[in-house]
C-alpha cells in the first residue's frame, strides 16, 4: 500500500513509530503494536510499529514517521512509501556497543532495556538513546548505540525478556549494517521544533518545492523565490529551523557566519563571500545559510568602514547579479532585521521574511516536550501547567528550564556519585528522576530573554492583600481579567476590551498595590515604568523608550503595562516649561502607542496617579485610558479590613478590638494603617526586650503580644495625611469625572487651583 510521509508530532519522535490512520490500518489488516516495514528510495527500508493515526489525518492516507525513520528509509515528507506487514521476531539478546566517550560501570542492560522496549533493531543499526545524564546530557543531545548483534539474526523486536548485552568493541569501530552510519544521525529532525508549525510550512514552500520540482515553476512561467529573511528575538529557533531544513532536504548545504569572512586584507571578505556562492553553485541544489546578517549586511549609509559597505555591494551582487544564480536558495538569520540593509529586503533577494516570534501557549507546550522527551519524568508532572505560566519564554529558555530541573534532580544523587572514579554506576542512572520540586526550583531561577531589558516578574501580591476596595477591585477585574479569561463573551458581544485604566486618588490609598494584584491574578507579563525613568537628555531617546515599551508588550502578550505616577511624563501639551519639549513628544508617543495605527492586542495600560488634573486631556479620553478609577479614602469597614490584613500574622493580645480601631482611625489611607501596625509591633518589641534578660529572650518570646495600649500609643504617633479638604477635593473631582464630556476635561484642573 502506498502513503504519504508526513512528520510525526512532537512528543512521540524517538520511539521507532508509524502513526497511520484506522482505515489504511483497516485495509492492510493492522492493529496498533504491529510491525511494518516501510520501504522508501532503491533498496532502503525501515521497520516501525504501527500507533493510531492522529484525528485529522482520517482518510488521507498519511504516515507519519520521525526523523530517523526516514533518514533509513531515504525519503523527505511529501514523498510516498510502500508499506507492508512485517514478519518480526522477538529478540532473545541484543548486543549493544557504545560510543568511546560513556563510561558507566555496572550492568547498564536494564536502562537499555526500558527505554529501547518495543522497539525494532536491526544489525549494524544506530539507535538514538536518550540518557540525560553525563557529558551529552547538558547539549540535549542521544547518544548513538550501535546495535552490535542480535539472536535471532534480521530485524528483531526488544522485550521485557530480551537480554541486553554490552560489547566491548565501542560503537565507532562496529560496522554498519543497512540503517545509518551514527554520522548519519539527523541532528535536527523536523520533530525537534516545537511550536513553529506555520513558520516552518512556509520555509519548506519556499525551499523544498523548488528543489524538488523545479518543472511546477517552469510551468507556471516564473522564477522559484531565491532567498527567506528568518526574524524574531534571540532564541525563538531560527538557526535551529534553517538547521532542520537542511537535514531533511537531500540539498548541499553551506553555511556563512557573519564575523567569520571579515578580513583585515582588501578583498579578502568579498572572496570568502563568492568562494561560498560558487561552491554552492557547483553542488546545487543548495542551501546557503547566513547566520546574524545584520552583522555583514548592515546599511550602508550607517556602516563605519569601507569594508562593510563594500561586504554588502558583494552580497547584493551575488543574490542578484548579473550571473545566473541557478537552484541556490539563501536562507538569513537576524534578530535585528531593521538594522539590515532596504537593498536586500526585496524581491528577488529576499523574497520572503519570516518573523519567527515568541510561542504562544500551545508552541510552549510543544516545546517543553522536545526537550523532556527523554527526561525521566516524574508522573505528577503536567506540562500544560508549565507552558500557561511561561509567559514570554521563548525556546531556549524553555530549553534552559528543561536542564536546569535535570540538574536539579542530579544534585540530589551527587553525594551518591564518586567524582573521582571514571566510570559512573549504573545503579545510580537507573535511580535518577526529574520531579515536581526541580521543574519548580529550575522556574525560579530563569528569566525570561524576550523581556530581559523591562521585565518585571509577575508579582506576588493577591486580592488577599488589599484590604477594603470592594467596589474599585471589581472595576479592575472587569477590566483587565475579564477579556484575558473570556475573550469568547467579548467576541460574541462584538466589544472591544478597554486599552487603559487610570486610577487616581489621594497618596497611599492603595494604587500600586491594586496594580500589583490585578497583574497577578491575570497571570499575565507586568512591565513596571516608573514615569522620570522614560525621559531622556538626548532628543528623541524619550520617545524610543514608550516606543520599545510597547514593542516588547506586544510581542509578549498577554502584558499589563504599569505605570507609575503618570503625570510627571503625560503632562497637559502647552505648558512647556523649559524640558525642550520632550514632555510634549513623550505624550504624543503616548496616545499614538495606545491608540494609533497598530493595534494593541491583549495589552492592558494601568497608569496611576494623584494628581489627575495635571494629565493630558487627550489622554483620558475614550480608546485610551477609558476606565478612570476613583481609590478613595477607605471608609470604616475597610479600614477594617485593611487592618485584617496588617495583623493577619501578628501575635494580638485578647483587648484588641479591630472595630475599635477602625472607629478611631477616620481619615487615615491604607499606607496609614500600615504605619500604625509597625509602630504598635515596635512598641510591644520595644517593651519586652527592654523587660527580659537576653538570656531568657528564647524562651519567653512565645508570650509578647501586642495590646490596646501598644495601637493607642501608634495612634498618637501616626497622623492621618489625607486632611478632608484633600479628600473633599478628590470627591468632587470625581463627580467632574463621570460628568465631563470629552472635550470638556478643562474643566477638571479647577478643583486643584
Amino acid at each position: 500500500m502506498k502513503l504519504t510521509v508526513k512528520p510525526l508530532k512532537q512528543k512521540d519522535a524517538g520511539r521507532g513509530l508509524a502513526a497511520i490512520d484506522r482505515v489504511s490500518m483497516n485495509e492492510l489488516d493492522l492493529e496498533n503494536g504491529d510491525y511494518i516495514v516501510i520501504k522508501g528510495k532503491g533498496d532502503n527500508q525501515a521497520v516501525a510499529r504501527v500507533w493510531p493515526g492522529y484525528p485529522e489525518d482520517e482518510g488521507r492516507g498519511i504516515v507519519r514517521i520521525d526523523g530517523r525513520l526516514r533518514q533509513e528509509a531515504d525519503v523527505g515528507i511529501d514523498d510516498n512509501v510502500s508499506i507492508e506487514p512485517a514478519d518480526v521476531k522477538p529478540a532473545n539478546s541484543v548486543t549493544v556497543a557504545l560510543p568511546q566517550n560513556l563510561r558507566i560501570r555496572g550492568d547498564i542492560g536494564p536502562l537499555v532495556r526500558d527505554k529501547l522496549s518495543g522497539q525494532a533493531v536491526t544489525e549494524g543499526q544506530t539507535v538514538p538513546f536518550s540518557l540525560s545524564f553525563g557529558p551529552m546530557a547538558s547539549s540535549g543531545q542521544s547518544v548513538p548505540l550501535k546495535i552490535a548483534g542480535t539472536s535471532p539474526s534480521g530485524t528483531v523486536v526488544i522485550t521485557d525478556s530480551t537480554s541486553i548485552e554490552i560489547s566491548e568493541t565501542p560503537a565507532e569501530q562496529v560496522e554498519s549494517g543497512g540503517g545509518t552510519s551514527a554520522e548519519g544521525v539527523p541532528n535536527v529532525a523536523y520533530e525537534d521544533i516545537g511550536g513553529l508549525d506555520e513558520e516552518l510550512d512556509q520555509v519548506r514552500e519556499m525551499i523544498e518545492l523548488p528543489m524538488r520540482h523545479p518543472e511546477l515553476f517552469q510551468q507556471l512561467g516564473i522564477e522559484p523565490p531565491k532567498g527567506v529573511l528568518l526574524h524574531g528575538p534571540p532564541g525563538t529557533g531560527k538557526t535551529l529551523m534553517a538547521k532542520a531544513v537542511a537535514n531533511e532536504i537531500d540539498a548541499h548545504f553551506e553555511t556563512i557566519s557573519g564575523p567569520e569572512i571579515m578580513s583585515k586584507y582588501y578583498g579578502e571578505s568579498e572572496e570568502q563571500l563568492r568562494e561560498v556562492f560558487e561552491e554552492a553553485e557547483e553542488n546545487a541544489p543548495s542551501i546557503i545559510f547566513i547566520d546574524e546578517l545584520d552583522s555583514i549586511a548592515a546599511k550602508r549609509e550607517e556602516a563605519g568602514g569601507d569594508v562593510e559597505r563594500r561586504v554588502v555591494a558583494q552580497l547584493l551582487s551575488l543574490m542578484d547579479g548579473l550571473e545566473e544564480r541557478g537552484r541556490v536558495t539563501v536562507i538569513a538569520a537576524t534578530n535585528r532585521v531593521d538594522a539590515i540593509d532596504p537593498a536586500l529586503r526585496r524581491g528577488g533577494r529576499f523574497d520572503r521574511e519570516i518573523e519567527i516570534g515568541v510561542p504562544d501557549k500551545e508552541g510552549r507546550k510543544e516545546i517543553l516536550q522536545v526537550h523532556t522527551r527523554g527526561m525521566p519524568l516524574d508522573e505528577g508532572i503536567d506540562l500544560d501547567q508549565y507552558s500557561e505560566s511561561t509567559h514570554g519564554f521563548v525556546g531556549a529558555d524553555l530549553e534552559s528550564l528543561a536542564r536546569e530541573s535535570a540538574m536539579n534532580a542530579l544534585r540530589r544523587i551527587r553525594p551518591e556519585l564518586d567524582l573521582e572514579s571514571e566510570e559512573i554506576d549504573a545503579d545510580v542512572l537507573d535511580s535518577l528522576e526529574v520531579t515536581e520540586r526541580d521543574f519548580k526550583e529550575a522556574l525560579k531561577g530563569i528569566q525570561p530573554s524576550a523581556m530581559r531589558e523591562v521585565f518585571v516578574e509577575v508579582p506576588d501580591v493577591t486580592w488577599n492583600d488589599v484590604g477594603g476596595l470592594g467596589e474599585t477591585k471589581e472595576q479592575l477585574r472587569e477590566t483587565i481579567q475579564w477579556p484575558l479569561d473570556y475573550p469568547e463573551v467579548f467576541e460574541q458581544m462584538d466589544m472591544q476590551a478597554a486599552k487603559g485604566v487610570l486610577m487616581y486618588g489621594p497618596p497611599g490609598t492603595g494604587k500600586t498595590l491594586l496594580a500589583k494584584a490585578v497583574a497577578n491574578e491575570a497571570q499575565s507579563n507586568f512591565i513596571s515604568i516608573k514615569g522620570p525613568e522614560l525621559l531622556n537628555k538626548y532628543v528623541g531617546e524619550s520617545e524610543k523608550g514608550v516606543r520599545e515599551v510597547f514593542e516588547k508588550a506586544r510581542s509578549n502578550a498577554p502584558t499589563v503595562i504599569f505605570f507609575d505616577e503618570i503625570d510627571s511624563i503625560a503632562g497637559e501639551r502647552g505648558q512647556r516649561q523649559g524640558d525642550s519639549g520632550v514632555g510634549e513628544r513623550v505624550v504624543s508617543q503616548l496616545l499614538t502607542e495606545l491608540d494609533g495605527l497598530e493595534e494593541l492586542e491583549d495589552v492592558v495600560v494601568i497608569a496611576t496617579t494623584n494628581r489627575p488634573d495635571l494629565i493630558d486631556s487627550a489622554l483620558l479620553r475614550p480608546g485610551r485610558l477609558d476606565r478612570h478609577v476613583h481609590v478613595p479614602v477607605p471608609d470604616e469597614d475597610a479600614r477594617k479590613a485593611i487592618f485584617e490584613v496588617h495583623t493577619r500574622n501578628k501575635p494580638l493580645a485578647e483587648s484588641v478590638d479591630l472595630e475599635w480601631l477602625a472607629g478611631e482611625t477616620d481619615g487615615y489611607v491604607g499606607a496609614d494603617i500600615e504605619a500604625v501596625c509597625r509602630e504598635a509591633s515596635m512598641a510591644a518589641s520595644r517593651e519586652f526586650i527592654n523587660s527580659v534578660d537576653p538570656e531568657e529572650m528564647g524562651d519567653t518570646i512565645g508570650n509578647v503580644r501586642i495590646s490596646r495600649e501598644h495601637f493607642e500609643h501608634a495612634l498618637g504617633e501616626v497622623n492621618p495625611s489625607v486632611s478632608p479638604d484633600t479628600r473633599e477635593q478628590y470627591e468632587e473631582l470625581e463627580d467632574e469625572f463621570q460628568q465631563a464630556e470629552p472635550g470638556q476635561d478643562e474643566q477638571l484642573g479647577r478643583t486643584f487651583q
